[in-house]
This record gives C-alpha cells, sequence and structure tokens, in this order.
C-alpha cells in the first residue's frame, strides 16, 4: 500500500519501521528544523549482538539546539567502536562481507553534522535495499495540531542555502507524522507496521527481537530485505 506524505526525524540506521514508511510513501518530508530530542534514533541504533540488543549513539557537541546544526564529537572514539560491534554481532551473518565495504566508509570518513552523515547512511540504505524514496528536507517547523491534524509553520533561518536546495513553499497541508512516534523506548501507536519474523543470528539465544536497525534486516535477509518493509 502507497500513502501520500509523511513526516519523519532523521535517524542513524534507522529501525525496520522507519524504513517501512521510506519504501510506502510518495513523498517523505525529513525533519531538520526541531529542537534536537536526546535518546532517540536521531543519534543512535539498536543491533542484535550476542549478548542481545545493544544500542550504540553517536556522541554530539552541545550548545546547537535545533536538529539541523548538531555536530558529531569524535568523543571516546565511537567510530571505531560502532563498527567493531557491528563486525561482532553480524560478522557470521549471511551478507555481512557482501555489505562490509559499503558500511564500513560511514566509520572510517568524518563527517560533521548529524543530518548529513544520517542524510548520507539513508541514501546507501535506500541504494542496498532497492528502494527510491523522494525524500525533501523541511526548512521550518510544523507543529501538528492535534484536534485537526494541520500543520502549523514556524519560520527558521536555514543554516545554509544553495541554488540546488531553495526554500520551499509548497508544503502538504496534511502528512502523517512518525517524527514522535519512531522511538525507542515507549513508541506510539501504529497500525501500519507489524513486525515481520526473519532470520536472526542469535535468535535461538534471545528469540527473535523485532524493530531493530536497518543494519539487522540487511545482514540476514540481504537483497530480499525490502519484502519485509
Amino acid at each position: 500500500m502507497t500513502h501520500d506524505n509523511v513526516l519523519l526525524s532523521t535517524t542513524y540506521f534507522g529501525p525496520v519501521q522507519w524504513y517501512q514508511k521510506l519504501h510506502r510513501y510518495r513523498h517523505v518530508w525529513m525533519e531538520r528544523c526541531e529542537s534536537f530530542i536526546k535518546q532517540t534514533y536521531r543519534n543512535r541504533c539498536v543491533i542484535a549482538a550476542a549478548h542481545g540488543p545493544q544500542t550504540l549513539s553517536i556522541p554530539i557537541v552541545h550548545g546547537a539546539t535545533l536538529t539541523r546544526d548538531i555536530r558529531i564529537s569524535d568523543h571516546g572514539e565511537w567510530r571505531h567502536l560502532h563498527w567493531n560491534a557491528i563486525r561482532s554481532a553480524y560478522g557470521e551473518s549471511p551478507f555481512f562481507e557482501f555489505y562490509a565495504d559499503d558500511l564500513e566508509p560511514f566509520f572510517t570518513r568524518r563527517w560533521d553534522f548529524l543530518i548529513d552523515f544520517n542524510d548520507a547512511i539513508t541514501a546507501k540504505m535506500c541504494e542496498l535495499l532497492d528502494i527510491t524514496p523522494h525524500i525533501l528536507p523541511t526548512e521550518r517547523y510544523s507543529e501538528k495540531s492535534e484536534d485537526t491534524g494541520k500543520t502549523e509553520d514556524t519560520q527558521y533561518p536555514k543554516r545554509h542555502e544553495t541554488p540546488d536546495s531553495p526554500m520551499r513553499t509548497d508544503y502538504p497541508a496534511f502528512s502523517d507524522d512518525f517524527r514522535e512516534a519512531i522511538r525507542p523506548k515507549h513508541p506510539l501507536p501504529d497500525p501500519d507496521f507489524t513486525p515481520k519474523r526473519y532470520y536472526q543470528v542469535f535468535e535461538q539465544r534471545h528469540g527473535f527481537l523485532p524493530n531493530l536497525s536497518i543494519l539487522d534486516l540487511l545482514m540476514n535477509e540481504g537483497n530480499e530485505s525490502v519484502l519485509y518493509l
């Protein structure tokens, strides 16, 4: 089933549910102008490690408030730690060797801004999933009205503007909003998403772990991953 417009927060190797929205909506609006929220998929993902679910978090530079202005910190050699965790979790999975060369550059290169890093990851994951979502960046904050579902726009100055990224004025009047619904703790109901079981390396130890990072689905199902979205 294909829907029209959806509003999503940015994610770091987002969960299967998040990529389902990319696959099923005609237009995906990626939130850039919200106040950054900690302990969410914006800068963390959850993978299936030998000891169970493991959270990988990107440290950020404190000071900025809007998501588009959040800078990545180099604290704690997190890139090295994250890549080692992914290799440890999925080294024995059916498709790790097939995708390793696509993933490793995200842990050897450096991006200044979290939003740019996440955008690059999303583009690569969509390429590997063989999906082609129409993703549009927001340039102002839209607060959804609880009684009507309409959006109320608050204008913010842009961090940068180029001829390739003009200020948009054709925002949809209505949009499905999953910015706060898709989150690691206490997610909100989503009747369109029912996790489908697939092979996981450590399932015999922990049972099937639903809605993990898209990495988990790719490493275990490869080019058939799109069938689970």
